[in-house]
Order: structure tokens, then sequence, then C-alpha cells
């Protein structure tokens, strides 16, 4: 048999396992983040909490990401992907344990914080990994389904809230913040065992390591003899950032998702109380939400079986657009018939699947190996920003403004996606890793693309 690069090797069963196993993250994300919107309705009245600090407590996880998602890609740059894998995890399964015994709002705040941190420092450990091991052509449909699993998580969440809601008693709450540690418990086992990166590995000059696991885990016809046996930079890091190109990348990536995540952060964390100002009430609030995100999941999937047939560009374009006209028409009959309510939000969140799960390729596909930890982390941590503001004003815009003009913000950040996407969003369909990650490569095709 013919030897094969890392880049053309068949997928098999190590990259599924991988692409499970780093799914984890995601999912533990989506169900902290959503969690906290069932586990308020009890908290809120219990501790005697004002809008302002029901805000914080929804956003204190968004502002953990922040925090670790940029420390989590930094960390795995230096040290490597294999053993910051599992290490998160075990943090976030001891923390979400320990919400069970909190007594009052600065207690959750700092929990939420911290599991938050935990969170976002996977995000770039995890997908990095998923990215440097998988083939050009499998790259984007399994990186995109790694989103799936948020919306998975968030469903997990509605449902388990929702039965310890029902049987648990007025104290569920608690049952509901240490449920996390269950998911995070099976991952963090599943996890163990898995090997570092053949290309951190190159990267750092350490060729032989490189190839036995390349060997060992595509067998002994697979070679790295494509990818560059890159050593460490004098200058490495962010700062490499700064060099040309790559700061126009990280705004690009930093805008885009900003936008994509604010309004779907801001629906999880509060989603019951939005559309119960919506005009859903009697237990119907709930059962939106629940199937808002099979509405979600479903977007989300249609993109994964899209993304490398359409392009990673056409399909950012069009999600952002299409999801913020039906934003836009919610903020226009915010009044309307439970059917009319859910028909517009299930619309929103199937158009949004695009957005949501080039939020994984990017990013990933974007830089090069030395600094792709931190620049997904960094990435992360920037689109948190606006996430956790957004999160934090909801019960406030209710409040004060209404539903119809939230709404209508909403829309107004996912239509700002769209404008930047049509203005800086790349193709990078079909291009191997480092070809994707190339600013020089990246110039050359727009000059040609001037004088054709």
């Amino acid at each position: 048999m013919s030897a094969y690069s890392l880049d053309d090797a068949p997928l098999n069963s190590f990259h599924k396992k991988l692409a499970v196993y780093s799914s984890g993250g995601p999912f533990l994300d989506g169900y902290v983040l959503s969690i906290i919107g069932l586990a308020l309705v009890q908290i809120g009245p219990e501790f005697g909490l004002t809008a302002m600090q029901e805000g914080l407590v929804g956003a204190a996880a968004l502002i953990g990401i922040f925090l670790g998602a940029f420390l989590g890609g930094w960390l795995t740059d230096i040290f490597g992907r294999e053993v910051l894998y599992t290490v998160d995890l075990v943090a976030i399964i001891a923390l979400s344990v320990a919400q069970f015994w909190v007594d009052g709002f600065w207690w959750l705040f700092v929990l939420r914080l911290l599991i938050g941190m935990a969170v976002g420092a996977d995000y770039p450990i995890a997908t990095s990994l998923l990215a440097e091991f998988t083939p050009s052509k499998s790259r984007g449909p399994l990186l995109a389904m790694l989103q799936v699993s948020w919306f998975v998580g968030a469903a997990a969440a509605y449902l388990v809230g929702d039965l310890l809601t029902h049987f648990g008693g007025d104290g569920s709450w608690r049952w509901m913040l240490a449920s996390a540690a269950v998911p995070g418990l099976i991952i963090v086992v599943m996890r163990f065992g898995t090997p570092e990166s053949p290309r951190w590995l190159l990267q750092k000059g350490r060729v032989d390591e490189a190839k036995a696991v390349v060997a060992k885990v595509f067998g002994p016809n697979a070679t790295i003899d494509q990818l560059p046996a890159e050593q460490e930079e004098e200058q490495a890091g962010l700062a490499k950032l700064y060099r040309s190109g790559y700061l126009g990348r990280m705004m690009f990536v930093s805008v885009f998702w900003t936008c994509s995540v604010v309004p779907v952060f801001a629906v999880y964390a509060f989603g019951p109380r939005i559309l119960e100002a919506l005009g859903l009430t009697g237990g119907l609030e709930n059962v939106g939400s629940a199937l808002i995100t099979v509405f979600f999941v479903a977007g989300c999937l249609v993109a994964v079986a899209l993304i490398n047939k359409i392009g990673r560009r056409p399909m950012l374009i069009q999600s952002f657009l299409l999801s913020g006209i039906a934003l836009l028409a919610l903020s226009a009959f915010p009044a309307s018939s439970a059917p009319v309510v859910l028909t517009l939000f299930g619309l929103y969140a199937v158009l949004i699947g695009g957005a949501q799960v080039l939020q994984f390729v990017y990013p990933n596909e974007l830089f090069p190996t030395e600094i792709r930890g931190s620049a997904v982390g960094l990435a992360s941590s920037l689109s948190r920003i606006g996430a956790a503001i957004g999160t934090y004003l909801v019960p406030l815009a209710l409040t004060v403004i209404g539903i119809g003009p939230t709404m209508l913000l909403a829309a107004g950040v996912t239509l700002i996606g769209f404008l930047v996407s049509m203005t800086w969003a790349p193709e990078t369909k079909g291009l191997s890793l480092d070809e994707a990650s190339s600013v020089d490569r990246a110039r050359r095709s727009k000059a040609a693309s001037r004088t054709s």
C-alpha cells in the first residue's frame, strides 16, 4: 500500500471517537448556560434576587468563558492539548457539585464564574486537537458537528430541569445545577488516553513523537512528510497576531462569533421569560423553549450536511441575513398567537444554524498551529463579552422597553453579523489546514481574483 499524508488520511474510528469526546465541552456549555434559566425561577424568590442580580447570575458563566477561553488557549499552545483535555473537565465536575451548597447570591455568582472559566478553556483545547487530527475533507463537518452538541446539551438541560421541577420540589434548583457533574464525569472518563496532536509536536520540534502518534493512530502507511516541522519561534503566541494578516482574521472571527451568540445565549439563559413575554404562559414557555432547541439542532444538522457543498462564506452570509429577518418579524409582531411566535422563533433557530456551526470551523482553519489554541481562545473570549452583556441586559430590557424592542435589538446584532460576513468572510472549503491558515496564500487568491 502507498503512503498517504495526514491531510489525506481516510476517516476512521479514531476521528469519530475524537469528535464525540471533543463535543463534551460544547455539550456542557449548552447544559450549564441553559439549566440556570430554569433554576433561576426558584433561586430568584428564594434568595430575593433583583433583576440586576438575576442578570449577573445568568451572565456569570459567560464572563467566566471570556476569561477561561483565552487562558486555556494560551496554555494549550504552550503545554500541548493532551493534558489539559481532561483537567478542565475535572474542574467542571467539582465546581458543579459545589453549587449544591450555595446559600446566597455571591457564592452562586463566583461558582458560575469559575464553571464558565473551565468550560471556556475547553473550546480551544478540544477544537484544536480535533482540527489537527482530522483530514481536510472531513474537517469542516466534524468541527461543525461540535456545535450540534451545544444544543443537545441545552435540550438535555431543559429536560432535566423540567423533570426536577415537577418531582424535586422547591429546592430542586440545587440538583439542577449540580447535575452537570454527571455528563462531565462521563466525558472525562472517555477522554483518558487521547494522544497529543502530531502537528503541535512537530511545531515543538518533537518529530519522533509525532511520527509515533501518527503510526499508532493511522497505521504504518500514514506519514507526516507533508506537514512542516516547525520550530518554536522567538516571538511566539499571540504576538504573531500583530503580524500582517492575522489581526484582521482575529477581528473577523471575533465579530461574527459575537453576533451569532449574543441572541442565542440570551434566549437560552432566559428562554422561558422571553417566551412568557411573547404570550406563552401556563407551562407553554418551558415546552416552547424545548421545542426551539429542537429547531436549533435541526438547523445545525442541515448546516453540517451543506458545509462542504455550498462553502463557508455563502453559508455564513445567508445564515445571518435570513435569521435576522425572522427576528425582525418577531419584533414587529410580539403579540401574535402562540403558533406564530413559535414558528418565527423556529425559523430563526433553523436559519442561524450556519453561523453557529462555523464558530468552531473558521477559527481553527484561519490560524497556524503555533497560535491556533491562543487564537481560538481569544476569539471565544471576545465573543463572550457581547454575549455576557446581552444576557445581563435581557431581564432589564424586558422590564424597561418590552419584548418588541428587545427582539429588534437581537435582530440588529444578527444583521451586523451579515454585514461583517459580506465584508470579511474568506472561503476555506477544500483547503488543507496549512493552506487555509496561510495569509500569503489568501493574498495570492485575492490578487488572482482581481486580475481575472
